[in-house]
């Protein structure tokens, strides 16, 4: 019989962190910190298995799943001496999804489910405190209307900010438990008024509604779009986790935050988070309100005047510390993890791999291997090679000059330059245009995913260090700074305030996510340099790696980027680059132009000293590493110019007619550009052209080696498809090298392919 239930808490579980592809990775972790003894609110997690059965038979579930549904719950309420919809001691739950690989802000949650008309007075009674239990129960409303029936969140906001207005008041905190109760009554309305039926005040129906919307949501269109850009397949599916409710928002002594073990974003071992006093966990990842530092170091890094969490409430602090250090201790990696305090206990609501910037994902491998953690082989593999990219960016230049229009957190590192744009949709229209756009927005939210996606960089005025913008930011890689409260965004008119400025949309800012900084316009930027723990890093790569890997490379610049990112040698410099010189492209003209061999071979003797001096370059750079170079590839055609300026200049240049080089440039186009005359086709008519490209290659070998250093050409015959094309270009080669070798006195040692 299969189990689709799955129970935690109470200092048992029946899963364990190795079971994400069936409880997801919510589900797991929660399992195995219930199962570490941490104190972790009791609940249940529904499997994967029935997110995939619910695809799969018409949106319908198994027979059996209410009724293991109903065992767990007991279990729940049997653990804390509560039940679920009682008018005494009511047990409320939160209901999550859980996919196996982390989708921050992708899936929908709903916090206080089992509020209703008769619990919220139990729960005011028992808390002794309307203001708590109406807000909690408004909150549900909220979520509830528009994760599973569908009604616009803004609408509700709009009916809370009537109510601020009419009482003047500017904080949701300033509200008393009548005025929540005036609230609720609307809220209430406006469901009637937009569905044409009540709220729902039956828990059950309200539990399975929520689970439903849960299972609906892995195909809403957020998250498939946020699966398409982490590649993550359909049919994993997501897990339910049902979980009681424990509550952040009942007093000064409650609260509500989210940790890292170590600083996503520099790596540095510093325990990194944010927490809000008096309030819920949506709160903090919402960005509606700015959190308060966790520790006195970061508060002091971000010059904040918010009071700490570790001065606010030390006994607490300390606890979280201790589970910090085991969480990371026995996973062996950075946790990202939440947590609730409940009239000052802790409650650990989530742990997870905590998604990083590759300058930190460096970092943390590396400084776990010199702690002992883990081992050189699992920091290689812990290195996503893709992310390296985000370390080859280019920064600010600290020497440029700024005009600095407002701060914000440094939310994800790195520079970007773009035109502002204030919507997903707007920053995807100017992108198709060929512009690079910065979106500018209050607070992120999950609808903003392509936006986001294709922005250059993310500036918000909302929202903290684990706020919705940041984590996806950090994630994609994109610089962000978020909570940048001095700006004023406004939507209706597409603008952006700033020091007294006003910016409309398409004006030029720069943001700079590793110092929080928004500047006026384009600000030049730097290449970074590789810092140490890329070169210990990629020095246990060399250590445990099975291929060796190569750069095209066919500059000098590019050879030493090449060698200085550790590539073994150059896997492919295309010559015919090195002839769109200005300088050598009139002699390349000649050459084509050229009326007999013996033209030809005048206009080579030019070229020559050009391309000798190219590979003696890449050979002194490589110092001695494989170089494979390709002889002439493209046809002839792409080097002659097509303006009838151009052609002038050309006919000039080579003695001739203009009529002359159109005439040729006519002859030389092909009806199919890559399979006609080129490559070792064009070598065979043309045999000198391989001449000179050989005795360029062994020239340049025959003086390195003179100097003591090595160089090893392997030369390329390019395009081949017959044995006698390859025969006959070797044949060429192998002369040209054998007089080298005797002019020069030295053995040459080559390849030829």
């Amino acid at each position: 019989m299969t189990q689709w239930v799955y129970s935690f808490g109470n200092g048992t579980a029946d899963g364990d962190a190795g079971m994400k592809e069936l409880l997801g990775g919510k589900g797991a972790n929660l399992a195995e910190m219930a199962g570490l003894g941490l104190p972790v609110p009791p609940g249940f997690t529904i499997t994967t298995d029935v997110c995939t059965y619910y695809y799969d038979h018409e949106k319908t579930y198994p027979d059996d799943l209410k009724a293991a549904v109903a065992t767990a719950l007991a279990k729940v309420e049997d653990g804390l001496g509560r039940t679920f919809g009682s008018t005494d001691k009511p047990l409320l739950v939160s209901v999550r999804s859980g996919a196996r690989a982390s989708m921050p802000g992708m899936m929908d949650t709903i916090l206080n489910l089992g509020l209703n008309d008769e619990t919220v007075e139990a729960l005011a009674k028992e808390s002794g405190d309307d203001r708590f239990a109406y807000d909690s129960y408004r909150r549900f409303i909220q979520m509830y209307s528009d994760v599973v029936l569908g009604v616009e969140h803004h609408n509700f906001e709009d009916v809370l900010e009537d109510h601020k207005d009419r009482l003047s008041k500017d904080l949701d905190t300033e509200l008393t438990g009548d005025d929540w109760k005036a609230v609720v009554k609307d809220f209430k309305k406006l469901v009637a008024d937009e569905l044409g039926e009540d709220f729902p005040q039956d828990p059950q129906a309200q539990l399975w509604g929520a689970i439903g919307a849960v299972f609906g949501s892995w195909m809403n269109a957020r998250a498939i779009t946020y699966r398409r850009i982490n590649d993550i397949p359909a049919a994993w599916g997501t897990a339910v986790n049902v979980q009681a409710m424990v509550f952040g928002n009942m007093g000064e002594d409650c609260a509500t935050g989210v940790c890292f073990t170590r600083n996503p974003s520099t790596g540095d071992n510093h325990f990194y988070g944010e927490f809000l006093i008096n309030a819920q966990g949506e709160d903090v990842v919402a960005g509606i309100r700015t959190p308060q530092p966790l520790t006195e170091y970061e508060r002091e890094n971000q010059e904040s005047n918010l009071q700490s969490m570790e001065t606010a409430m030390p006994a607490v602090f300390k606890e979280l510390v201790a589970v910090r250090d085991k969480l990371e201790r026995h996973y062996k990696d950075m946790q990202d993890m939440e947590f609730t305090i409940e009239r000052s206990k802790l409650w650990m609501l989530q742990t997870r791999s905590g998604k990083r910037t590759a300058k930190a994902a460096l970092k943390i491998a590396v400084d776990m291997v010199a702690e002992d953690l883990i081992s050189k082989e699992d920091a290689v593999a812990r290195v996503d090679p893709a992310q390296l990219d985000q370390l080859l960016h280019p920064t600010l230049d600290d020497k440029a000059e700024k005009n600095v229009i407002g701060r914000g957190l440094p939310a994800s590192p790195g520079a970007a330059t773009g035109m502002i744009v204030f919507s997903a949709e707007d920053a995807e229209a100017w992108v198709d245009k060929g512009e690079k756009v910065i979106l500018c927005r209050t607070e992120t939210s999950p609808e903003d995913i392509t936006g986001m996606h294709v922005s250059e960089g993310i500036l918000t005025t909302r929202g903290g260090m684990t706020s919705h913008a940041a984590v996806v930011a950090r994630g994609m890689g994109t610089p962000c700074v978020s909570g940048a409260g001095e700006l004023r965004v406004d939507y209706n008119t597409k603008t952006l305030h700033a020091m007294g400025q006003t910016l409309e949309e398409g004006a030029v800012i720069t943001l700079d996510g590793s110092t929080g900084e928004i500047i006026l316009g384009e600000v030049p930027m730097i290449q970074p340099e590789v810092s140490g723990d890329f070169g210990d890093l990629m020095a246990w790569v060399d250590e445990v790696k099975v291929i060796g890997v190569r750069a095209n490379a066919e500059t000098p610049l590019d050879a030493l980027t090449a060698k200085k990112f550790g590539a073994e040698g150059i896997g492919l410099s295309r010559t015919e680059h090195m002839f769109f010189d200005p300088h050598r492209i009139v002699h390349m003209r000649q050459m084509i132009l050229a009326r007999d061999e013996g033209e030809r071979r005048k206009a080579l003797d030019k070229l020559l000293p050009h391309q000798r001096q190219d590979f003696l370059e890449l050979f002194h750079i490589m110092d001695g590493l494989p170089i494979t170079i390709r002889l002439l590839d493209p046809p002839l055609n792409e080097f002659l110019p097509h303006t009838d300026e151009e052609l002038a200049e050309v006919a000039e240049a080579a003695g001739v007619t203009t009529e002359d080089v159109r005439v040729r440039r006519a002859e030389l186009d092909e009806s199919n550009p890559m399979l006609g005359h080129r490559g070792c086709r064009l070598a065979i008519a043309y045999p000198e052209i391989c001449e000179m490209q050989a005795r360029a290659i062994f020239e340049a070998q025959a003086e390195i080696m003179k100097e003591g250093k090595k160089a090893f050409p392997e030369v390329m015959v390019p395009l081949v498809s017959l044995k006698k094309e390859l025969q006959v270009q070797k044949e060429i080669i192998d002369r040209v090298a054998k007089e080298v070798m005797k002019e020069q006195g030295i053995d040459l040692p080559y390849m030829v392919g």
